[in-house]
Formats: structure tokens, sequence, C-alpha cells
């Protein structure tokens, strides 16, 4: 039997480059011959995105699915948004910017008929601008020294997952995670395949630097401790060498005597110190700040619709975890997203003054 295959996409502002999208993602997804859904997340975008994908949706409403959240919840909670609606034997992220062609998707398709649980992949000629491909490789290396993750390529959104994969993920109800790092350590036969890049056909990239590091604070604290064993064998050193050091100014002391050389050195080293204990303190407030966000149990991503079936129906959810899950049938989907629209606008352009 055929597999079948899931395309989850989240959207954030991509109203310039969908209609792209579209127009060469359903084209390759028909050349797969086999059944096949796409899944768009829209993360709560501030332009006309989920009106474009409305209007895909009432165009191919037998393979496409639409998700409008409430407000945006970062690109891997809208990712495990998609994952919780899907239905595929197999799940395909893609980002909508198309610097991951949808041509490519046959390739990750293949490896999976081979019998890969998990299909990664690896940019060819990667057209990213250069402090990004540094910093991506900085990142890489420093993963792969703090996790038991091995992805070549952690920036690379265009990955395949078996459902066994998907629904262990669908599982996991922690807060902040980075979905490669978590499908891969349930996989038991990942692959890696190479795939082409292309530059962002139109918008700009939703990742500044601080959010590039947000999303590494988070590869790095959700799955591994290294970070903190580094700190203690870090003071365990320090307090040895500070030991060594005060044997040092003792003797000096008593064959020598008082002596006021030195001071400044002392400051240097007590305030290298002070940093160490600083960084260390906010490496330790991250796991806390974790833990602190999981024990509120609070929903990581709210749906304020659902656009799928072929009568164009629209569903309202009041919370949308994987445990509980309490959906209401609307009709009504045209004048229901066009006031979803409204509201959104209105939030962009805040209060106004009569």
């Amino acid at each position: 039997m055929t597999a079948t295959v899931s395309i989850v996409i989240p959207v954030f502002n991509e109203e310039a480059g969908l209609e792209s999208l579209f127009a060469r993602l359903y084209p390759a997804l028909d050349a797969l011959g086999r059944p096949y859904e796409v899944i768009f997340v829209d993360d709560g975008s501030r332009d006309r995105s989920a009106a474009v994908l409305r209007e895909q949706f009432e165009r191919r409403p037998d393979a496409t699915r639409v998700m409008l959240l409430t407000r945006n919840a970062g690109q891997h909670m809208a990712i495990l948004a998609g994952f919780a609606h899907s239905r595929g034997d197999y799940v395909i992220t893609l980002d909508a910017d198309l610097q991951n062609p949808p041509e490519e998707i046959g390739k990750l398709v293949a490896a999976m008929d081979q019998g890969a649980d998990y299909v990664g992949t690896v940019r060819a000629r990667r057209h990213d601008i250069y402090w990004r491909k540094v910093a991506s490789r900085l990142m890489n290396r420093i993963r792969e020294r703090t996790t038991q993750i091995q992805i070549t390529d952690q920036g690379c959104m265009l990955r395949a997952y078996h459902r066994t994969i998907v629904d262990a993920i669908n599982r996991c109800v922690e807060v902040s995670t980075y979905v490669p790092a978590l499908g891969y350590s349930f996989a038991r036969h990942p692959v890696e395949i190479e795939v082409a890049h292309a530059q962002r056909t139109a918008g700009q990239s939703k990742y500044s630097v601080y959010r590039l590091i947000r999303l590494n604070f988070d590869l790095m604290t959700g799955f591994s401790v290294a970070p903190l064993q580094f700190f203690t064998m870090a003071g365990m050193a320090l307090a040895l060498l500070s030991l060594f050091f005060v044997i040092v100014l003792a003797i000096r002391r008593i064959f020598i005597g008082p002596e006021v050389q030195g001071v400044f050195t002392l400051f240097g080293i007590a305030f290298f110190l002070i940093g160490v204990l600083l960084i260390g303190l906010g490496v330790v407030g991250e796991y806390v700040g974790r833990i602190y966000e999981q024990v509120r149990q609070r929903p990581r991503y709210t749906v304020s619709a659902l656009m799928e079936g072929d009568e164009a129906s629209l569903r309202w959810t009041r919370q949308s975890s994987p445990q509980n899950r309490h959906i209401e049938r609307v009709e009504g989907l045209r004048s229901e997203i066009d006031h979803t629209e409204m509201l959104r606008a209105e939030r962009a352009q805040g209060p106004t003054g009569e």
C-alpha cells in the first residue's frame, strides 16, 4: 500500500511569496503519485497570509488544511501544531520561503520508502549571508560537543518523519524544544541526504540574531545537562587554582614580608571569577526558567480556526493541547476568517486616540 504524505508548513508574514509556493508545491506533490495533504499553520501573521491561505483552501479543499494560531507561538510550536493534526504515514516539514525547493520532497519520500524513519537534509551551496553560515557552523560544533544529537545542518527545516516518530513527538509536552533534534532522538534508522538550496524569493528572514541564540539555548538545555556539568568542572578547576594561588601568596608573605604589588592583578582575577560565576548562574537560570514554564502547564499554542474538509467548515478550539482538545463546529467560514483578520489588523495598529 502506498504511504500517504503530510506536508506541514509554518507561515508567518509570508504573504508576498505564498502564491509562488502554491504554484510549485502542488505540482511537485501531484508528481509523487500518492495521496497527500498540505497543512499550512499560520503562526499569528500580521499581514494577509491568512486570507491568501483561505483562498488556496477554497481552490484545493481536497488536499489543503489551514490552521490559524491565535498568536505567534514560534516556528517549532507551529510545526508541533501541524504534527498534532497530521494524518499521513510520512510527515514532511517545509518552510514557506522557497529556500528549500518543494521539488526536493520526492528525495525525502524515496529515502523513507527505503526504510528510513527520519530523513535529515544538508543544504548544498547554501545561499545565506556570511554571518549566518559562520554562526550555524559554530552552533553545530557546540551542539555536537554538548548533546548526542548528530545533525549536520540543523538550520534546514526540510525534513521527513515517519508516523511512529510523529506520534512519539505528539506525546511530548515540553514547552521549549527543537523539533528536528526531538525527532532524531526517537529515530531508529535516521539518514541524511543533500538537497538544493535557493535564495529567499520574497520577504525577509524571521530569525534575528537573538532568536537564533534563543533557539540554540533551547537545543542545548533541552537535550543535555552538559552546560551545567561544564560549569561544575570549571568551578572545581578554579577552586583548585585559587587554593594554589593562596598558598603561593602565603609563602611570599612568610619569606618576603608584606607587599602591595599585584593588587590590580588580584582585582583582574576577582572580576574574571565574578564573570564566570554570573555566566554559570545564567546557565542555571536557563534550566530553572524552563522548569518554571513547564510546571505552569499552559497550552503551548492555541488554535483559533481550522479549515478542512470539502464542506469548507470552520472549527474553533478553546484549548489545543494534544491532551485536551475541545472542538466546536461552526458554519460560515468566510465571515469568521474575515473577522479574525480584522482583529489582527486592529491589534497590529494598536490603540488610537480620538
